[in-house]
């Protein structure tokens, strides 16, 4: 059964977006700083990990086996937050979306002081950790129930925006909150890989800033004046 933000649909709209271009933030830092690998999504990690059986194939095995394993303990941490604490949704947002906040905090001061490297074997912590934190972030996101606001997979939500179009005989529904949706990881993906050419522990920082921001309006914004359902939206 879904979990009913505790907020109203634009704010739950809104701290969705946050999450997701966050993900944008750190993905591009992967992909473009820690060996081409992804820390949130997993798809692209088991297609290299597919790789693995093909002689040279040029991929860091090793970061995706670590990037997929931590993504799968980051889900079951979130599952365990969420059947602990999931009766009471602001506080278990709280605590979930804080918990990410903290170990991304973390992660870009170590990187930044130099404790943990982007080439050599420390870089697989650095992994480990943002893979840990967004397995947290797709489990909890998906306790909503609405596929659009995954944070951090786009394939269904494209998949929709084909099926409902009206080219495929569709009606178009919900096409703004899916472009929405895809705009906003691409734009966070567009941000992370320009800063990333000057820095890149900040990067991270800014990530754990703007999760922070997501936790805020969960917590602070007003309180629901709509259901939310495994449809989206309903009065």
């Amino acid at each position: 059964m879904a979990v009913e933000s505790p907020v109203s649909q634009k704010f739950t709209v809104l701290a969705f977006f946050l999450l997701t271009f966050a993900t944008g933030l750190v993905d591009a830092v992967s992909v473009l700083v820690l060996g081409h690998v992804f820390v949130a999504n997993m798809t692209g990690n088991v297609i290299f990990l597919g790789f693995w059986f093909v002689p040279h194939s040029g991929v860091d095995m090793t970061a995706a086996l670590v990037a997929f394993v931590a993504f799968v303990a980051g889900a079951v941490i979130g599952g365990r937050l969420t059947r602990h604490l999931g009766a009471q949704v602001r506080h278990w947002l709280g605590i979930t979306l804080g918990l990410e906040v903290v170990t991304l905090s973390v992660l870009a001061i170590l990187a930044g002081a130099g404790v943990l490297d982007y080439h050599d074997d420390t870089k697989l912590i650095l992994i480990a950790g943002l893979a840990v934190v967004f397995g947290i972030q797709n489990v909890t996101a998906r306790q909503f129930g609405v596929q659009e606001l995954s944070t951090t997979v786009l394939t269904s939500t494209i998949s929709g925006l084909g099926f409902d179009s009206r080219l495929a005989g569709g009606t178009g529904e919900r096409e703004k909150l899916r472009y929405g949706v895809v705009f906003t990881m691409c734009g966070g993906a567009v941000v992370g890989a320009t800063l990333t050419r000057v820095t890149v522990a900040p990067v991270i920082a800014l990530a754990a800033a703007v999760i922070a921001a997501g936790a805020a309006v969960f917590w602070f914004g007003p309180r629901r004046e709509t259901t939310w359902s495994a449809g989206g939206p309903t009065p």
